[in-house]
């Protein structure tokens, strides 16, 4: 029968008071918020339509990740030939990949054997089912081998660049102290960077833009740089220009002695002699290690300090540096220290980032957002609080109650999660009220036709609701997959929609059919009526 024991009562309404206390924090100022306990400082995070802010569409230079495979694949080509102690007279790039030829031809299938292993598997499935290599090997009878990067394994290279450019760019806006920032794929070879707040694009494009790869090498000082320029520079080496002074120009060995992956910490500071700012760096057990080898077995020569391919300092090492740190000094304010810091804390993007699109949005474009989808939040609402309490009277009335805690609800577990409200998730909001109402207008037409098929009003209102309630669970769950496929396949503000059409339809099946039955089951034990009210 109709009934509602007090126990389900209370605690039905202490859940509604608690989601509904959760979206106290954001009428306070953050000041205020501060003071509260830590549970109930969360609130709700205007999205860049709402705020402002900066936004960037960075592409992963595809290019780059060949050339550097190529330059890799040289380099393991030459290591496996020489512990194979298998000689050859030329290596290089060929046809868009790598070839070697044998100096003797009857080393052909212990080359082809040691350079094949040099080949991964690479997955060519979403799911991770089938996997191909992503190396040919091609050889000729007289000795010539070629190694060509498949397309899978290019792919394959894309995929993870872009995987691990989403986490440094992360780590790296993170440091600017922002709130809430979206970084996200999109597409095959793309990343969304949207930071809410940050008025500053320029900044966030030198921060994110720049590969801030570091590396050790020594200098080659068989030769100047423009002996080398003029006369091909020896194999082992290649000419760089230097950061700090135009038109400077270094010898430098391409073998890395330490590269920036073994950077623990890096910390922007000053220098205690000049006062100049500086970057002290610290390594690793390894990178400590080898940078103690280093510099052990080449004392007396200039050694070169190299970021994004360009020499910042070329110092002579006059003693072993064992203590696995650093500092890096040049012409730095107290700004690029910092960014530079960030840069080497955040560690080296796999390949170039370029920007493809740049978007600002002002704050004042941002609060008409607001206004504009407040309004039409109202607008909507007064339409269906009008539409169903001239409908269907009081259970219009109780209908419209269980509407405003629904929204409350909404807005209480975005809080809870720190979620990101945007122009869309309003406009989901939106229409989360009007598939709201249509629960309850189910549940009251099959209590009506109930009610005139000659069951009283007690079975009536019981069966309404027993019997809508599969209607109601189908109907949601089936916008519940299309929303759920909305988040898994889209970005950015689709998603944003998706996921407050989600907790949309969640709270909808709360307060159409629970709270809604319960204040139907207190106006009949207040009223005893003996009809319906509509």
């Amino acid at each position: 029968m109709l009934h509602y024991s007090r126990t389900k009562t209370i605690v039905t309404l202490l859940a509604v008071a608690f989601g509904l206390l959760l979206v106290v924090p954001n009428l306070l100022s953050p000041e205020t918020r501060a003071k509260l306990p830590s549970w109930a400082q969360h609130s709700i995070v205007l999205g860049l339509d709402l705020q402002g802010g900066s936004q960037l569409l960075l592409e992963v230079d595809g290019n780059a990740l060949r050339a550097e495979r190529l330059e890799s694949l040289r380099d393991q080509v030459r290591s496996s030939l020489r512990d194979a102690r298998i000689g050859y007279t030329g290596l290089g790039n060929a046809g868009g990949g790598v070839q070697v030829r044998l100096r003797d031809a009857g080393d052909l299938q212990n080359a082809l054997t040691r350079l094949r292993e040099l080949a991964q598997p690479v997955s060519t499935s979403v799911f991770g089912g089938a996997t191909a290599s992503d190396l040919n090997v091609a050889s000729t009878p007289d000795g010539v081998i070629t190694l060509t990067p498949t397309e899978e394994g290019h792919n394959a290279r894309i995929r993870s660049a872009v995987d691990q450019s989403i986490e440094i760019v992360r780590r790296r806006v993170d440091e600017l102290g922002t709130t809430e920032p979206s970084i996200q794929r999109q597409g095959a070879d793309r990343v969304l960077v949207q930071v809410p707040g940050l008025q500053d694009p320029q900044r966030l494009k030198d921060l994110i833009g720049t590969t801030a790869k570091l590396s050790f090498r020594m200098v080659d000082v068989s030769m100047t740089p423009e002996q080398a320029l003029a006369n091909r520079p020896p194999a082992e080496s290649e000419v760089l220009e230097g950061a700090e002074n135009p038109g400077e120009r270094f010898l430098v060995e391409r073998q890395i002695l330490v590269s920036g992956e073994d950077l623990i910490d890096a910390q922007p500071g000053f220098d205690q002699r000049t006062n100049e700012p500086v970057v002290s760096f610290r390594f690793n057990s390894t990178g400590a290690r080898r940078f103690a080898t280093a510099t052990t077995q080449n004392v007396g020569r200039p050694f070169a300090i190299i970021l994004d391919n360009k020499v910042i300092s070329a110092p002579r090492i006059n003693e072993p540096i064992t203590g696995g740190s650093g500092q890096i000094s040049g012409s730095f304010t107290v700004e690029s220290a910092n960014n530079l810091a960030i840069l080497l804390r955040a560690g080296a993007l796999p390949a170039p980032l370029t920007v493809v699109e740049e978007r600002t949005v002002g704050p004042g474009l941002g609060q008409d957002s607001i206004e504009a989808g407040t309004k039409a939040t109202i607008y909507a609402a007064i339409f269906v609080v009008v539409f169903m309490f001239a409908t269907y009277g009081v259970f219009g009335f109780i209908a419209n109650i269980a509407l405003i805690v629904h929204v409350g609800l909404i807005l209480g577990i975005m809080s809870l999660l720190g979620a990101t409200m945007t122009l869309p998730g309003i406009a989901g909001i939106v229409l989360t009220i009007g598939t709201a109402v249509d629960s309850n207008v189910l549940i009251y037409e099959r209590i009506r036709e109930e009610f005139h098929g000659g069951r009283s009003i007690v079975s009536a209102i019981q069966a309404g609701f027993d019997r809508a309630f599969a209607t109601i669970i189908d109907s949601n769950s089936t916008m519940g997959i299309a929303a759920v496929i909305l988040f898994l396949m889209g970005s950015g503000p689709v998603k944003g929609f998706a996921v407050v059409f989600i907790l949309g339809i969640l709270t909808t099946v709360i307060t159409a059919v629970t709270m809604t039955r319960m204040m139907i089951a207190l106006w009949y034990r207040w009223t005893r009526a003996k009809t319906l009210p509509f």
